[in-house]
Formats: structure tokens, C-alpha cells, sequence
């Protein structure tokens, strides 16, 4: 087996991991197309659930992710991808991860950890 079984699975979670900082950045999708274009330019292709279509990150935020190392679990069904991220975010929330939110599960409180990268009403300006 040469990478995940798209045969078994047709979409595959995908964890991003920072290569320099081992930060997880987040988590996503990728099918058999998302995988082939990742490995052919190098730089990360998700699908995107939501809008049913190809999710080239970094493609309206310029937050892309290089691809460094690619690892897939014992069952072929996960993919664990260390990446150099390019421009400071990953999350569209313009956080560095993410996961920047914590529960404290004595209290159940949620504390923001993160520091915001960037604002998306700047950066995902979308014509009304």
C-alpha cells in the first residue's frame, strides 16, 4: 500500500502538523484527487465538505501549507501530513491553529489560547 485506501474511504481525515513546532494546525479532509494534487505541487489540497469541491489551502488567504512529510495510519484510513505553514495561519479564523479555544473541564470554561494572525473580514472579502 502506497498511501491511503480511497477504495475503503472515500474521504480521508487529514491532521496538519507543524514540522519546525510539532503544533497540530488542523484537521481536514482530503479523496483521491486532493491526495494526487498534494503530491503532485507539494503544497496541501483538502476537500471541502461543505462545498463539495477541491480546497486548495492558502488559495484566497495566501496561508498555504508545504508539504514536508507525509504519514498514513496502520488501517490506511488516516493521513498525518507535516507541513511548513506559509504566512502565519491556518485556521480561517486568522489563529496560527485551529485550536485555539481550551475547555477547563472543572469549570467548563472555554479560554481562548491563541493569538489572532489576521482578521478574515479583511482577508475573505466576499462581493454582497
Amino acid at each position: 500500500m502506497n498511501g491511503p485506501d480511497f477504495d475503503k474511504c472515500e474521504l480521508v481525515p487529514v491532521i496538519a502538523q507543524d514540522i519546525a513546532t510539532g503544533d497540530v494546525l488542523m484537521l481536514a479532509y482530503m479523496n483521491r484527487e486532493a491526495f494526487a494534487e498534494t503530491l503532485r505541487t507539494g503544497r496541501v489540497c483538502y476537500f471541502s465538505r461543505s462545498r463539495s469541491k477541491l480546497w486548495r489551502k492558502g488559495e484566497e488567504s495566501g496561508n498555504f501549507q508545504e508539504v514536508c512529510e507525509i504519514y498514513f495510519d496502520c488501517d490506511a484510513d488516516t493521513l498525518l501530513i507535516k507541513v511548513r505553514q506559509i504566512g502565519g495561519a491556518a485556521c480561517h479564523e486568522g489563529y496560527r491553529s485551529c485550536f485555539f479555544r481550551r475547555l477547563m473541564p472543572e469549570t467548563l470554561e472555554v479560554v481562548t489560547v491563541g493569538q489572532r494572525v489576521f482578521d478574515p473580514a479583511q482577508v475573505y472579502k466576499r462581493p454582497s
